[in-house]
């Protein structure tokens, strides 16, 4: 058996092994994320080098000052050798400056392409996708997780490129002054990277959790904002305020361990950079003493060991950052892996002018394949009828609706407009026919003319106040101190439930579809405002056809044709006086609307 029993050591290797390629293979694809920017890559290459090689020659210089002008006395020779030096750290602070500006423009652009790509495909995903993920979680995918990127391609990408570099000329500048003492300053390395290795070891884990703890706070900040109306309606602070304090506390105790590691790496490596100074400070001076070295290559060296591990205390603070960045880019890559919503059919035809003829033909359909919400239903709607959904909650009127745009693909069946399978039909045309307004419309920030343009945006002024008053919406609009330049806030703050509702029909109108959707759309406006919406849609629907969902049944009564839901099934269909007389489910319904004693059968 492969692996073995969750829990087991064999399991546990195995995870941590699946583990270390999924960071190898995101850390691949970070790398690739790069290849636009090869040319500028180059220039921060050539100046990272030419950054380490005056880190390396500036305690070179130093020991040649000492060996040749102060031990013997030259104050001119010194007055040269502190010029140079003082070239070499201007030189040195020159190429470190640009190459930080270098980087900086780098990483910007690429973090600005891959918040590019990350909008754009969840643009692209299919409705099933939102349906199982926290909003506030995806959230913080595309703000946090990309803001981790930002701070290790900002800053820590560009003090590893320099730590790396000018490692490796300490090194080689060692190993050309005095082999044997070189090796003795080396006696450290195997212990300084079995301490790097353990405590990486811990820093993953414990980064990956605060990217997952701060996805749940942030989630359920997006939930509880949303949602403090209900809270306070149903008393439910508290409670609330536990749950968060809970999901806070995991994300505090997840940041507090990471930092402890952090905190811990540190002391550990300048432990060792003493150890190191104390060996080359006792075999280096035991050298001396035995004119087997001079006091300036002593002191170059001492400079080296201090300069050594000081970069290497700035990896172990990059190598944190590179933990927590890569915890960000498996989450942000785990939406880029995330299949988009099928494609179009390569024969798929674009969608002229509809009629508006509907038909489905034996559709069955479930969020779940394993668990069907419509089972085999069959209707017609013919172009320019009005249809309304009945039935109880969970029955399947929106999941009907939900198809018609095809903002999902049935199971089973088949679903036609104008004697066209919507499979065979690109989505774009097919949803530029028809426009759905739901029982709680979304506004988006900017004005109102802003959001009644947003499903025309060609439309003049003209157009839009039109569309306004159609929906009886223009009163209201006029009587703000903005007019239709009003700003909105977040979701239409600052305006009743109804207002937005008023809006979302503007909206709707002025894009004038072939196909209207309306699910429980006047659930929220008062009786008043309703009826002059209903005597102007009477108007407006004429000629288009529209699906209709609604649980007051007074605004049904006049509709072409009546379909009853239940279970996912047909259970009857006709017009209002015709169920009324059948005396079934609809004429039950109706029955409890208007507290009326249920017509007998005749």
């Amino acid at each position: 058996m492969r692996g073995g029993p969750p829990g087991s050591l064999a399991s546990m290797a195995q995870m941590e092994n699946e583990r270390a390629k999924n960071r190898g293979a995101t850390a691949g694809r970070l790398l690739t994320e790069f290849k636009p920017y090869l040319a500028s890559l180059a220039l921060v290459f050539t100046l990272v080098v030419l950054g380490a090689l005056s880190q390396a020659l500036a305690p070179w210089l130093v020991g040649r000052a000492i060996d040749e002008n102060i031990s013997k006395l030259e104050p001119a020779g010194l007055t040269v050798r502190m010029l140079e030096l003082f070239v070499v750290y201007i030189l040195g602070s020159l190429f470190t400056s640009q190459q930080i500006q270098v980087v900086g423009v780098i990483s910007q652009k690429l973090l600005a392409g891959i918040r590019k790509k990350l909008f754009t495909h969840l643009q692209s995903l299919p409705f099933r996708y939102f349906d199982q993920k926290p909003i506030g979680d995806l959230m913080s995918r595309v703000t946090n997780d990309v803001d981790t990127l930002n701070q290790f391609f900002g800053q820590g990408l560009t003090q590893l490129f320099g730590s790396l570099f000018g490692l490796i000329g300490i090194l080689i500048a060692m190993l050309l002054l005095n082999v044997p003492l070189a090796i003795v300053s080396f006696l450290v390395i195997p212990v300084m990277l079995l301490t790097t290795a353990l405590f990486a070891a811990q820093a993953r884990s414990a980064y990956r959790k605060t990217r997952e703890t701060v996805g749940d706070v942030t989630a359920d900040i997006q939930q509880e904002i949303g949602g403090a109306r209900e809270a306070q309606a149903f008393n439910r602070s508290k409670a609330n305020i536990d749950r968060f304090r809970q999901r806070n506390a995991a994300n505090r105790d997840a940041n507090v361990q990471a930092v402890g590691i952090t905190s811990a790496f540190s002391p550990a490596i300048e432990f060792l950079s003493t150890v190191a100074t104390a060996l080359v400070i006792g075999y280096g001076g035991y050298l001396v003493l035995e004119k087997q070295l001079t006091v300036g290559v002593l002191a170059a060296f001492l400079l080296y060991v201090q300069q050594f591990f000081r970069p290497v205390q700035l990896l172990s603070s990059i190598y944190t950052q590179a933990q927590s960045a890569l915890a960000g880019a498996e989450r942000i890559y785990a939406i880029l892996d995330e299949r988009p919503e099928p494609a179009d059919a390569p024969n798929a035809k674009t969608l002229g002018a509809v009629k508006g003829n509907i038909e489905f033909d034996h559709v069955s359909f479930g969020y779940n394949p394993d668990r069907l919400v419509l089972n085999d239903i069959s209707f017609h709607i013919k172009a320019g009828q009005t249809v309304a959904l009945v039935g109880t909650t969970g029955a399947g009127k929106t999941t009907v609706a939900s198809l018609v745009p095809r903002f999902y693909d049935v199971n089973q069946g088949t679903i036609r407009i104008d004697g066209h399978d919507l499979r065979n039909i690109t989505r774009a045309s097919l949803r530029s026919q028809m426009t759905m307004v739901l029982q709680e419309p979304f506004l988006f920030s900017g004005t109102i003319r802003e959001n009644i343009r947003y499903g025309k945006l060609e439309a003049t002024d003209t157009e839009v106040e039109i569309a306004a008053k159609t929906a009886s919406a223009h009163d209201f609009i006029s009587a703000l101190p903005k007019g239709y330049d009003t700003p909105l806030g977040e979701a239409g703050s600052g305006l009743s439930q109804g207002q937005r509702q008023l809006l979302a029909f503007a909206r709707a109108i002025l894009a004038n579809p072939s196909i209207f959707i309306l699910d429980e759309a006047t659930a929220n406006i008062d009786t008043r405002t309703e009826a002059m919406i209903q005597r102007a849609l009477e108007t407006l629907l004429k000629t288009r056809t529209s699906i209709v969902i609604a649980h007051r049944l007074s605004t049904i009564e006049h509709a072409d044709n009546i379909i009853v839901l239940e279970n996912g099934k047909i259970l009857e269909q006709g017009t209002h006086q015709e169920l009324l007389t059948k005396n079934g489910k609809y004429a039950e319904l109706h029955a409890k609307q208007f507290r009326s004693p249920k017509p007998q059968p005749t």
